[in-house]
């Protein structure tokens, strides 16, 4: 089974936003969300 599916759309275009809109660090964010670096 893959599991590529994870992570909900919404949750993914949040993380993206928190980094993207918001100036947060990569990292900041992975350890925030429970996710790895890799994974944003």
């Amino acid at each position: 089974m893959s599991s590529q599916n994870r992570f909900t759309d919404e949750f993914k275009r949040d993380a993206v936003a928190q980094i993207v809109d918001r100036g947060y660090a990569v990292s900041e964010v992975a350890e925030r969300l429970g996710v790895s670096t890799k994974s944003l």
